[in-house]
């Protein structure tokens, strides 16, 4: 019993990074593409603009690979625990 609470936990804390995550991206990228000027005073034009996406795509893909092995371990300690069981 303890085993399924803690697979459970591990599935919401999952969905709940995530989110954050996706709330963190989004947020970044609406500033990115609502700022004029940079903090240094840099006029931001749309090549500036399409390399600061491109950095934050980089990132994005990090995040992305590293939730996925993530979710591959949730996923593996879940179906050797139903294996167990049965």
């Amino acid at each position: 019993m303890k085993k399924e609470v803690f697979i459970l936990g591990m599935k919401i804390f999952w969905w709940a990074v995530n989110i954050v995550w996706l709330l963190i991206f989004s947020g970044i990228a609406v500033f990115i593409g609502a700022r004029n000027i940079d903090g240094a005073g840099i006029v931001q034009t749309p090549e500036v603009k399409m390399v600061s996406f491109i950095i934050l795509g980089i990132m994005f893909l990090i995040v992305l690979l590293v939730q996925l092995i993530f979710l591959y371990f949730i996923k593996k300690s879940t179906k050797a625990h139903y294996t167990k069981i049965s």
